[in-house]
């Protein structure tokens, strides 16, 4: 680092400290030298440069005047060049230096300004070149120690090795993954400022002060994590801001080196599903899966389903907390994230009544990150063999669907609290429900293809209106007797008569078929 001290310590410059400043000044870092010989430079000089000068102003101006002006431009010293006629520095100008507190030193006849300039030059080369040797060398350790596993803990390890900086990394989610000890409070803080759009700098540490934020994003640019050092930023130098930043960016390769993990474990846990429902075909796959997983096939297995808010997507991070539910638990498990729900397959030796239990903490801890959101939980029954997964995986989740439908209630349920007509459709091959519905609603499509008409629509109003006619027309735009004209249409092309109950429940049933086929 280029300072006063260091061009002092050079015995070819020949310089004299004179007045040293105030503590500290010789040790300031100095960012370039500028030579002048103007009465009043502050204009042109920079925050922190050493000033060199042989004095010509001093025949036309006071050296008080020449120092409040280094002053004004905020300069880290000044440099006299003795000359022949000056051999010494002038009285009055040591004397402004010592009031003010500038650090002044002298340099030999012998010694032209071009000399100190490039000695400058060599030690302000030499400190960028030690910097830049230091980020490749950290760059290496920080590979090395991500490639041998050594995770977020490693990354800490290697920064430690050349500041000692007090570091947490916290993700999104409020999960610590290294760092020193802190209160539990400060996670939820920490989650908090990764929440906010766009993060902020710095983040109020609960037991007082601040912490300042580096961000880690993860592979789609997203804010997945923080790097926290327990300081603000204005107590770092820029070699400690420097460090950390590139732990921060070797943290995001982590990051996403986890992602992608997760992802291939989440492609495995979807497939497990299909395996699943597709029944006796590919039951020795399930088996195979569910031992990849850790989970013995052939003891209790529990299946429940999730669904939070009413969206058409679920919200961001829920499939995280339930992960972190099960993985707190020691419960190894396979969770599976839908576009609006989440399954979850995993080992149960107790009774149903328990799982509903352990389904009641989940909803609250779902309820605590999304507060404004409803969160259900269906329970299917206990299978016994992964040959049974099937019928609890259809339960489970026309549990959750009919919870779901229900906008007050209990949040958890089983197939005996909301037995439904759904289950039983839900037992059979959905090659047989795909020929029940098109059956019956594939006349109706083919009228509607060929003469442009809207049968389907008029069924699955009016059923959906529990055949009021007078609602019903009002939500189609249409007067009661088009509508009673479409009804009589939809009779005679599948020969079901509306007025009849069976009748009805048959054409009801085949809509509900065609959703499950």
């Amino acid at each position: 680092m280029l300072t006063l001290r260091a061009l002092l310590d050079d015995a070819a410059l020949e310089l004299d400290l004179l007045v040293p400043g105030a503590p500290g000044d010789v040790d300031r870092e100095v960012l370039w030298l500028h030579n002048t010989e103007l009465p009043d430079p502050s204009p042109y000089v920079r925050a922190d440069e050493l000033v060199l000068t042989n004095g010509l102003w001093h025949a036309d101006s006071a050296a008080a005047d020449f120092v409040a002006a280094l002053q004004r431009a905020r300069a880290s010293g000044l440099v006299f060049g003795l000359t022949e006629t000056t051999p010494t520095a002038p009285r009055d100008l040591v004397e402004a230096c010592t009031v003010a507190g500038l650090p002044l030193a002298s340099v030999s006849i012998a010694v032209p300004f071009t000399a100190v300039t490039e000695a400058a030059a060599r030690i302000q080369g030499a400190a960028r070149h030690e910097a830049l040797a230091g980020l490749v060398r950290r760059g290496n350790a920080l590979a090395t120690a991500i490639s041998r596993g050594g995770g977020a803990e490693g990354v800490l390890d290697v920064l430690r090795r050349d500041h000692d900086l007090p570091l947490v990394v916290v993700d999104r989610m409020g999960r610590r993954l290294a760092g020193i000890q802190t209160r539990p409070d400060f996670d939820r803080s920490a989650a908090r400022a990764l929440a906010r759009r766009p993060p902020p700098l710095e983040v109020e540490v609960p037991e007082g002060g601040h912490a300042s934020l580096f961000l880690v994003e993860g592979a789609m640019g997203e804010v997945d994590a923080g790097l926290f050092c327990l300081r603000p930023l204005a107590d770092l130098t820029p070699e400690e801001r420097g460090a950390v930043d590139q732990a921060a960016r070797f943290l995001s390769l982590e990051v996403t080196k986890q992602q992608a993990l997760q992802a291939i474990e989440s492609r495995f846990a979807g497939e497990l599903l299909e395996m699943i429902l597709s029944g006796a075909p590919r039951a020795g796959e399930v088996r195979d899966r569910l031992r990849a997983f850790g989970i013995d096939p052939a003891g209790r297995l529990a299946v429940i389903t999730i669904v939070v808010g009413d969206g058409p997507r679920r919200p961001p991070g829920s499939t995280d907390v339930v992960e972190d539910f099960f993985a707190r638990r020691g419960v190894p498990a396979v969770v599976v994230a839908g576009s609006q729900d989440t399954v979850v397959v995993f080992p149960w030796h107790e009774s149903v009544m328990a799982i509903a239990a352990l389904a009641e903490e989940l909803v609250n801890a779902l309820s605590a990150r999304y507060p404004e959101d409803r969160t259900v939980v269906g329970i299917g029954d206990v299978a016994v063999g992964s040959a049974a997964l099937r019928e609890s995986l259809i339960g489970s989740r026309e549990v959750c669907h009919v919870l779901c439908r229900r906008s007050a209630g209990s949040r958890v349920g089983t197939f005996a609290d909301v037995g439904t007509h759904r289950m039983l459709l839900g037992l059979h091959d959905r090659t047989v429900l795909r020929r029940f519905a098109d059956d019956l609603l594939g006349p109706l499509r083919a009228h509607d293809s060929a003469h442009g008409t809207e049968l389907e629509v008029t069924l699955r109003c009016f059923l959906g209106n529990d055949g009021q006619w007078s609602t019903t027309a009002a939500e189609l735009y249409v007067h009661v007797n088009t509508l009673r004209n479409r009804v009589a249409k939809i009779g005679e092309l599948t020969g079901r008569d509306v007025a009849r109950l069976e009748d009805r429940v048959d054409l009801f049933l085949a809509i509900e078929a065609d959703a499950l086929g």
